[in-house]
């Protein structure tokens, strides 16, 4: 048990780092024990934690701690259409996604653990052409809605992030009052936390407690695709 006592300990760190300098398949699976020990498991005791909190924030997100289809992201990285051919993710990804969702682009919660940065987001990253549609008519017919739910999530270490189309999209104009979050191609709130604060025993609160701050933008983008928050 490290100093910090919390779910993962300072051994994480040092497997990512590791793995950044070493990323192939040898030196994985000659490490693979470690990865499992030091990474895997601990995110699972995490998302199990996390889950009875959650559910009190929302009945319809998830938290599952399966090897396969469950909020751990896999340690491999597709690498069909990249010209980076390194075989593993050097971070760690938990995604929780609503019970309905069919594609990692529904609103759904997110934490990154990598020795370069720590980030919590919550919201919908790169929707697809129906959904961002969706959220654009949610905007213009639910504008005050939007913009309370929107403002939420930027104070207090919150800052709406994505990138946003340099023109206004099609069938929107140029003049309409919300026409720069019309040109967002994503909906998401991000905070950025240190790497000490996934040591502590309070992690998981902390995550939970970011999850209830963010309720208003998730109701909102779940409402606007047609999902109960």
């Amino acid at each position: 048990m490290s100093d910090y006592e919390g779910i993962f300990g300072p051994e994480l760190y040092e497997f990512l780092e590791e793995l950044e300098a070493n990323n192939n398949r040898e030196w994985f699976n000659e490490n693979r024990e470690r990865y499992e020990e030091e990474v895997r498991e601990p995110a699972f005791d995490l998302i199990r934690a996390v889950r009875p909190m959650l559910a009190e924030i929302s009945p319809n997100m998830t938290a599952r701690d399966t090897k396969v289809g469950g909020s751990l992201m896999r340690v491999f990285r597709d690498t069909r259409f990249s010209a980076d051919k390194t075989p593993y993710k050097t971070n760690v990804g938990i995604q929780f996604r609503h019970l309905r969702a069919n594609d990692v682009h529904a609103p759904g919660y997110y934490v990154h653990l990598s020795t370069e940065s720590c980030f919590f987001g919550a919201g919908s990253w790169m929707p697809d052409r129906d959904a961002l549609a969706a959220y654009r008519i949610a905007i213009d017919e639910r504008t005050e809605a939007w913009i309370g739910a929107r403002d939420t999530c930027q104070s207090d270490g919150w800052r709406m992030e994505g990138e946003r189309l340099k023109r206004s999209p099609r069938d929107w104009s140029i003049d309409h009052p919300m026409i720069e979050d019309l040109k967002r191609k994503s909906f998401i709130a991000v905070r950025d936390f240190d790497h000490s604060a996934a040591l502590k025993p309070e992690f998981p609160a902390v995550i939970t407690a970011w999850c209830n701050e963010t309720r208003p933008l998730m109701a909102f983008l779940c409402g606007a695709v047609g999902l109960d928050f």
